[in-house]
């Protein structure tokens, strides 16, 4: 089966975005899904929630569905409730799911509705031209922060694995085969995946440089299974660096099982 993943819609995100990055792999990872019948295409749904990264379901040839700010989760599984059979992916910003959703996130977490949610993790409201958010590091000066913000950080990644999430990952957008890989682990893993993925944003805050000597991939011999190793590992401090790869991936009932037992 061919498949053309593609739109005519021009994209208009910032020259370089590596929401582009993002896209790419996506495509990608899809591509090979279906190739290998893990996934049927027409039951893949994209939900987009509203920011930046929400864009994407302009360039994504498949069925999907934008939400409302900060509410793209219950449309997620509400879907995933009255289809079983279908696919969800959801990709979402910080702000998105992390300030106005929060809520939808820790709950859906809780619950491990059988959903994937990809964020597009760039630490700032972008789309409303650079004020701080709930990941923006203390100190960050911004348009609503001009001082320089007083508050510290959430760790999402620790966040999600206190409320109960079942797969947790970090990938970076800039290398496309990791995230490529990571996409396709959290699409066949069944319960709560939640992906962060790095996305500098180049206009409002480019932390290119400072990724580029930060990060480095988990290796292949990491517990996944062990929740307390997760959580100090996504709280790693050890001269700044910043560990990507499969965090935690458990198989546990989802909430779909549950409700139609």
């Amino acid at each position: 089966m061919e498949l053309n993943l593609g739109t005519k819609i021009k994209i208009t995100w910032c020259p370089g975005c590596p929401n582009s990055q993002i896209l790419v792999a996506f495509r990608r990872a899809v591509t090979e899904l279906v190739s290998e019948e893990k996934i049927k295409i027409e039951n893949l749904v994209a939900f987009a929630g509203i920011g930046c990264h929400g864009k994407i379901s302009d360039y994504l040839n498949i069925n999907s569905f934008t939400s409302l700010h900060g509410r793209l989760i219950p449309a997620m599984t509400g879907a995933k409730c009255a289809n079983p059979e279908l696919t969800i992916v959801g990709f979402s910003g910080d702000g998105d799911s992390l300030d106005e959703g929060v809520e939808h996130l820790i709950h859906s977490a809780k619950r491990n509705s059988d959903i994937n949610i990809f964020i597009h993790d760039n630490r700032v409201f972008a789309l409303t031209t650079g004020q701080a958010d709930a990941l923006s590091p203390k100190g960050f000066k911004s348009k609503s922060t001009p001082f320089g913000s007083i508050e510290e950080p959430f760790n999402p990644l620790l966040l999600v694995l206190s409320a109960g999430a079942t797969f947790v990952a970090r990938t970076y957008a800039g290398d496309f085969d990791g995230t490529k890989r990571i996409m396709q682990e959290a699409v066949k893993h069944k319960g709560f995946s939640f992906v962060d993925i790095i996305q500098p944003c180049l206009t409002f805050f480019d932390t290119r440089d400072y990724f580029k000597e930060k990060i480095y991939w988990l290796g292949e011999d990491f517990p996944t299974n062990d929740l307390k190793v997760a959580m100090e590992k996504v709280q790693e401090k050890n001269n700044e660096k910043v560990p990507l790869g499969i965090f935690y991936n458990i198989d546990k009932p989802t909430f779909e099982e549950e409700l139609y037992k």
